[in-house]
């Protein structure tokens, strides 16, 4: 972090800014160094950006029920949605997706919002799309976004043959 901050504040400066994760800054006591905070309803993330997860072996009964306290159910339902369209598009970690996915009350109880986005390597042409659900359908929100992104050509945008549409849609849709 260091270096980077460097990059833009130290005495040979660089570059003009670096995005840097905001938990990343203040968990270093170095919040007051953040001089912008980008919001998701600007600029999409990449699909479970700064998820943290935990691993053990299932046949240790008490170490997983020690870890079971860090299981944040609406954390969880999250990444979920935002990862079953990662993996539907059948996009890597470094693919021009973007995903951001919220619980908030609804009428009905919790629900998610799901925004996505796919974006040309160029970035001259995207596709941006939501969709809510209830927590429990997290995966089906994620893999249903997805296939409304392949279905107006998310694949050709992702760098395949035979795009020929407008260079940005938005659309919007709920369940």
């Amino acid at each position: 972090m260091d270096t980077r901050l460097r990059r833009v504040l130290g005495p040979d400066a660089d570059l003009d800014a670096v995005v840097l994760a905001r938990a990343g800054l203040a968990r270093l006591g170095r919040a007051d160094e953040i001089t912008e905070t980008l919001d998701p309803m600007l600029m999409l993330p990449a699909p479970a950006q700064g998820a943290l997860a935990v691993e053990c072996r299932i046949d240790d009964p008490d170490l997983v029920e020690l870890l079971a306290v860090l299981d944040h159910a609406p954390s969880r339902s999250a990444v979920t949605a935002e990862r079953a369209l990662l993996a539907t598009l059948e996009a890597g970690c470094s693919a021009p997706v973007a995903a951001y996915a919220e619980l908030a009350e609804g009428d009905a109880g919790d629900e998610i919002y799901l925004r996505g986005a796919v974006i040309s390597p160029d970035g001259s042409r995207d596709l941006r799309l939501s969709r809510t659900g209830t927590p429990a359908d997290a995966a089906e929100i994620g893999k249903a976004l997805a296939a409304e992104l392949l279905e107006l050509g998310a694949d050709s945008i992702l760098g395949q043959e035979g795009h020929t549409g407008p260079g940005t849609q938005q659309f919007g849709s709920t369940e």
